[in-house]
């Protein structure tokens, strides 16, 4: 008895901790849900979406033939119908909304009564009274009632905008609440084809942009109109999935696009569409997409990849589908992966890996929503995987909706609800900071856009606070314009006059002499500079003054900045503002004063340099106020402060120019050379100071090495 109460005991262990492995790996998940920082960094989030365990296979869907391995479309209907294009089979599976089979689409009698049947179908689209689907192999479109009773064929369009060779072969449709066709043939680059609901051409719209290398650009001079069209042709890009949104946006999506474009336009935070791999158009084919998020909505952000790792590049989006309160999803069939947006281009969540674990996919196809639910179909496993919305999307969807019903109060608690159980998602702050907007509650909002460093709606808040401010205290700022006018003419009127004063004095100038004689030489350049040297007008002290009022002007501008031209506050050290500075000074003196001693050059060594310092001076007139500036500004005038900017520092390259041509006497010709020797002779200069500086390392090292070796024999 007690050797088998033992052997109880231990098998009562072995399943109990059986079970408890077996809920940890059922607990775990298949896949990490995250979004994107600013940065392009991972931000880990809760699962909006979690796989259901079953994965809904032919056996499940009560089919007597299984689904092929060449499955290419997935859609639902308004009941929760369910339709796969099962090509490889020729057939259009309708399933209930419990996926289980309601009737098959294969053959049919057509409208001549002639016994017909479907051929590679690979797209479809479901309207309220209608099933339309592509054809594919025999090049038509076949129109069923929701029934699947046959109503019509819609043959290949005919136009004299097609070439001569055009092959038509739709792969994707999609119909507008007009009945107007909106069709993806995979083999037309013109564009999406348009058609009315009998199959009557009207037009091409969203054709896709080319890219044409440097010697493809020369190369079209010499071509005859046949070649240019063969070439658009081969360099074109076609659609390969669409469909339509409530109000009539197209949605379009392709994977043939060049990678090193996309790389480059989600790299750059593009807001156009132009090399983006999915688009939204109007009917009249204009790209109308919002891209307001951190990234473009094109999928991946993070190419990165580790060694051996076979999955780089952009994303290749081969589906689109339309979510709930204006979101809308897209898959990612090489990293297998699922990209959700809202309305306005920000992602609000991406999952999926590839893999055998459920809620893995192997070779996603197709995605469509079924109310709360994501069914995504699998290419290799001919299965759909049904993925159930958790509390934590329920809560999303429901902040985007008080949003989009313009219940502020309602969003602002959503979107808090959101914050505490995810406070990395971004988008949360932006929703609240823009419900708050929109209630009126601008400089509260302020911080939520700050918090996600959203330039274009913190300008909005910070424009209407300003409006506000302005017309409290309209008077005060007339009087502050006024003041700053007579104080900019006095000071200018001041400056003149100790100038002049001190041009007929013939006495020893004093140093504030000195300073105000810089504000002639960056508005007389030719004589300023000839006075600088010849007539002693100014000193190596206010050249070194002229030189810390840049470096100050630098570091002010780096710690006073607006939020605007300066989202993240970073800032940079004063010492490393003095470095910035001082090193590429000296080492232009340096550099022009070694060239011009062999080149016949009249300037010595300290004429360079207060005549270099002297030009430093528009730096500090124009940095302080428009960095003064840059904190009242809206986004709609920061190009102005950015121009300003530049200015000074054209300013200040056509007064080196300047200053060195007359410091030396040099033509301006020669002054150029010489410049351009001097930038060559910098480039060396560090060069070599860099070679020197590791073979001291290495000396200094060796040295080291020696005497750690003599203590330690000793």
């Amino acid at each position: 008895m007690k050797r088998s109460a033992k052997i109880l005991c231990a098998l009562f262990i072995i399943i109990m901790l059986a079970s408890c492995v077996v809920m940890a790996v059922s607990a775990a998940s298949a896949y990490q849900t995250y979004t994107y920082s600013i940065g392009g960094y991972a931000l880990y989030s809760p699962d909006a979406y979690v796989a259901d365990a079953n994965i809904i296979t032919s056996d499940k869907m009560g089919l007597d033939l299984p689904l092929s391995q060449n499955t290419n479309d997935l859609i639902t209907d308004d009941k929760g119908n369910v339709y796969i294009a099962d090509t490889g089979n020729n057939r259009i599976v309708c399933l209930d909304r419990y996926y289980v089979q309601k009737f098959i689409i294969g053959s049919f009698v057509n409208d001549k009564g002639v016994s017909d049947k479907l051929s590679a179908p690979q797209g479809l689209y479901i309207t309220e009274d209608r099933i339309w689907v592509c054809d594919t192999g025999k090049q038509r479109i076949v129109v069923f009632d929701r029934d699947g009773e046959f109503v019509k064929i819609i043959e290949a369009p005919k136009s004299n905008l097609f070439g001569d060779n055009a092959l038509y072969k739709p792969v994707a449709v999609a119909v507008d609440q007009y009945n107007r066709l909106f069709v993806v043939s995979s083999s037309t680059y013109q564009g999406i084809i348009v058609m009315t609901e009998n199959g009557e051409f009207t037009g091409f719209i969203g054709a896709q942009a080319t890219t044409l290398s440097a010697w493809d650009i020369i190369w079209r001079r010499f071509q005859t109109d046949e070649q240019k069209a063969q070439q658009e042709q081969n360099l074109s890009t076609e659609f390969n999935n669409i469909t339509v949104d409530k109000d009539g946006f197209i949605y379009v999506t392709t994977s043939g696009i060049e990678a090193s474009s996309v790389e480059s336009a989600i790299k750059g935070k593009s807001k156009e569409g132009k090399y983006m791999p999915v688009k939204m158009l109007n009917t009249n084919g204009d790209e109308i997409m919002k891209r307001n998020g951190f990234w473009p909505p094109a999928g991946e952000v993070d190419f990165s990849s580790s060694p051996g790792d076979e999955i780089t590049g952009p994303s290749t989006i081969t589906d689109v589908a339309i979510g709930p309160e204006g979101t809308w999803s897209i898959i990612d069939s090489k990293r297998q992966r699922i990209y959700t947006y809202d309305a306005n281009g920000n992602l609000l969540f991406a999952f999926g890996d590839s893999g055998r674990l459920v809620g893995n996919l192997q070779l996603v196809k197709a995605i469509t929503y079924q109310g709360d639910k994501l069914l995504v179909l699998d290419y290799s496993t001919s299965a759909i995987t049904v993925f159930k919305r958790t509390d934590y999307g329920n809560i999303l969807i429901s902040a985007i909706e008080a949003e989009n019903d313009r219940d502020f109060n309602l969003a602002i608690n959503r979107w808090t609800e959101v914050l505490q159980r995810n406070s990395n998602f971004d988008a949360a702050y932006v929703g609240i900071g823009q419900a708050m907007y929109l209630n009126g509650e601008y400089e509260e909002s302020l911080e939520y856009f700050e918090a996600a460093y959203d330039t274009a709606n913190w300008s909005k808040s910070f424009q209407e606070i300003r409006k506000l401010w302005m017309s409290d205290y309209f008077l005060v700022l007339i009087l502050i314009i006024v003041a700053i006018i007579v104080a900019f003419a006095y000071c200018n009127k001041f400056i003149t006059k100790i100038n002049q004063k001190a041009a007929t004095s013939g006495k020893k100038k004093t140093f504030g002499e000195e300073l105000a004689y810089g504000f002639y030489v960056i508005l007389h350049p030719f004589d300023g500079f000839w006075d600088l040297k010849h007539e002693k007008r100014g000193s190596l002290r206010a050249s070194l003054v002229f030189v810390g009022a840049t470096v100050l002007a630098f570091f002010y501008q780096s710690i006073g900045q607006g939020y605007l031209l300066n989202p993240q506050g970073a800032f940079q050290s004063i010492w490393t503002q003095f470095i910035g500075v001082a090193v590429p000074l000296l080492l232009f003196v340096v550099s022009n004063w070694c060239l011009t001693t062999l080149f016949e050059g009249e300037g010595s060594f300290k004429d360079i340099f207060i005549a270099c310092s002297y030009s430093l001076l528009p730096v500090p007139t124009l940095l302080i106020p428009v960095t003064i500036a840059s904190n009242v500004v809206t986004l709609a005038e920061v190009d102005i402060i950015s121009f300003i900017s530049t200015l000074a520092f054209i300013w200040l390259g056509i007064l080196i120019v300047f200053g060195t041509q007359v410091t030396h006497d040099y033509t301006m010709g020669k002054n150029i050379i010489t410049i351009l020797g001097t930038i060559i002779g910098m480039v060396f200069i560090m060069f070599i100071v860099l070679l020197f500086s590791t073979l001291v390392g290495k000396m200094v090292g060796l040295v080291t090495n020696i005497i750690t070796e003599l203590r330690y024999r000793a």
